[in-house]
């Protein structure tokens, strides 16, 4: 009589279940590692791509989570060649979540220092929030993002003696936007958007600081083609001031991973948030910010200004966090 080993037995040993689950779980990681890879694809090819990949790309760095997921049961699974997939996209994720664009600061003396504050008040609602914190902070520059017909009267009515110079575009719903500021302004050029984009040119010690409320639509399904393009005009303004003293903020609907955004720090602007160490914190949603989210709200700022603290406050209202930067202007040399 003859005895076969059942540890032995290879079939014994890797059952018919146990093929299959390892299949399924190497199906799965193939999954996600698929879906991780389009958009870091499109990251790489710098490109934003077409729907979902525009909205993804937003979360760039939580795309950790999946491909950390996608090793796991490709470890359990086996499955050799999902775990060199998976440790690739993992490097690659790890190279694009550095910061982008220009560091460094200005050679030239400083001539005036001051506070920009960026807000988002989501059509109007969180106005009163917002007149709190300009009260408490007391910034000198403030750009305003849908800010309709009665936040633009609320904010005439109690920072108007504060600050008495504006430029608005007025409009209902998300359409109207404001800025506010401490120093003479000139009115200047808005650029063109579904959305109110005002611009202004203020007297900063003598200085003129050319300023630009930016405000392009989200890249909503069937929308992406409207925000690329408006994104662009923002990208032509800024390469248009190459020269000038530029302050461009707001509501960008856009973050570095966005391939529309890097075009306008390639024109020469920098972002004060990198600048301050906190190139990476969410400011949208609100309401899962900082743990989950995305920096769309942004300051960006030409070669002559250095930037100190950057902060993002939360405002009762709007799904956005409101940023306030110290910044500094220096003569140019």
């Amino acid at each position: 009589m003859t005895y076969q080993s059942i540890t032995g037995d290879p079939d014994v040993r890797t059952g018919p279940e146990t093929r299959g689950g390892r299949r399924i779980g190497a199906w799965f990681a193939g999954l996600l590692f698929a879906g991780v890879s389009t958009v870091v694809g499109c990251r790489v090819a710098d490109v934003d791509g077409i729907t979902p990949v525009p909205q993804l790309l937003a979360f760039l760095p939580w795309l950790l989570a999946p491909t950390g997921v996608g090793l796991v049961f490709s470890l359990l699974g086996r499955w050799w060649t999902g775990l060199v997939w998976g440790v690739a996209l993992l490097g690659l994720l790890a190279w694009f979540i550095e910061p982008y664009g220009r560091s460094g600061q200005p050679d030239g003396p400083a001539v005036a220092s001051l506070d920009v504050l960026t807000s988002n008040v989501e059509f109007g609602q969180a106005t009163g929030a917002l007149i709190d914190t300009v009260r408490r902070q007391k910034p000198d520059l403030v750009f305003v993002q849908e800010c309709e017909y009665m936040c633009d009267a609320e904010l005439k009515r109690t920072l108007g003696g504060d600050y008495p110079y504006r430029q608005a575009v007025a409009g209902g719903g998300s359409a109207g936007s404001v800025i506010l500021s401490r120093f003479p302004l000139k009115a200047a050029a808005p650029v063109p958007g579904t959305m109110g984009m005002p611009g202004a040119v203020a007297e900063v010690r003598g200085h003129d600081v050319r300023l630009q409320l930016a405000h392009p639509m989200p890249p909503l399904p069937g929308q992406v083609d409207v925000w690329r393009r408006e994104l662009g005009a923002l990208r032509d303004f800024a390469a248009g001031q190459r020269d000038a003293s530029v302050i461009l903020a707001g509501d960008f609907n856009a973050s570095q991973d966005h391939a529309a955004f890097r075009r306008i720090l390639d024109a020469g602007l920098r972002d004060a948030a990198r600048l301050a160490g906190s190139d990476r914190t969410p400011s949208w949603p609100a309401r899962t910010a900082p743990a989950l989210g995305a920096q769309i709200d942004h300051v960006l700022l030409s070669a002559d200004f250095s930037a100190g603290e950057a902060r993002f406050l939360d405002l009762a209202g709007t799904d956005h966090r409101a940023l306030l930067v110290e910044i500094t202007l220096h003569d140019r040399e």
